[in-house]
């Protein structure tokens, strides 16, 4: 006897064929590596510099402005056309949606960053990179794309309009990423609080190679408040429906 696949794998291939067809994805991916492949080899062949600690520098800077472009349209697009609430009335839950939705945002965040994995083998071709950053950085981009892939789609959720859904995403991402920067003109009240908040400073934590559980905690507690913030956006969405 066949298995019926789970409401939520069939959310989540839905939305990967979506992605995978969508002229969008493939215009920001293409824009983030060319604008990350001309800084790396600059770097290396101007400078003679042989490291990823300018690329993994800019990253969460980078991802703040392209993954809200990547899930602007995950949840806006389908409210805007109406099919969000055709979806809804089916034997499906707002878990099932959002997780399948979300998992297939996360997968597509992480195609994206995939092919800067070529920087590792250019560096390790023409030089002796120090492991334990490199594969720091990389565990810190995954941590990002989590976090920054459940922003976009809290921000996707809240409106029909993508550009809105991209703005809203883009300016909970960079503020939650350069906050930090603000701490010399903060009361020394709010220096810590704010210090602690700040994206780039657990990323960097991590991309030194030091794998600290309160860094870990921190991006998982963040990616899970604004899931579950989507998840009541869709139950209110589908109670007013």
């Amino acid at each position: 006897m066949t298995k019926k696949p789970s409401t939520l794998s069939v959310i989540m291939k839905r939305e990967l064929k979506a992605y995978f067809t969508s002229p969008v994805a493939y215009i920001v991916t293409c824009l983030f590596l060319i604008i990350n492949g001309v800084l790396f080899f600059s770097l290396f062949f101007v400078q003679n510099r042989a490291d990823l600690r300018a690329y993994f520098a800019n990253l969460p800077l980078f991802l703040s402005f392209f993954v809200p472009a990547l899930t602007m349209k995950i949840f806006a697009e389908e409210r805007r056309s109406g099919s969000m609430e055709t979806l809804m009335t089916l034997p499906v839950t707002e878990w099932d949606v959002v997780t399948g939705k979300y998992l297939a945002s996360f997968f597509g965040t992480l195609l994206m960053i995939a092919p800067t994995l070529l920087y590792v083998i250019t560096l390790v071709i023409f030089g002796s990179p120090d492991a334990g950053p490199v594969i720091g950085g990389y565990a810190g981009a995954v941590f990002l794309s989590a976090v920054y892939t459940a922003i976009g789609c809290f921000s996707s959720s809240i409106t029909k309009n993508q550009i809105i859904a991209f703005f809203t995403g883009l300016a909970i991402c960079l503020g939650l990423t350069l906050c930090d920067i603000f701490v010399i003109i903060l009361p020394p009240s709010l220096v810590s609080f704010v210090s602690y908040i700040s994206f780039r400073a657990h990323f960097d934590s991590i991309a030194k190679g030091i794998l600290d559980t309160r860094d870990i905690i921190y991006f998982l507690s963040v990616t899970a408040l604004f899931f579950v913030m989507t998840v009541k956006v869709q139950k209110q969405t589908k109670n007013r429906g």
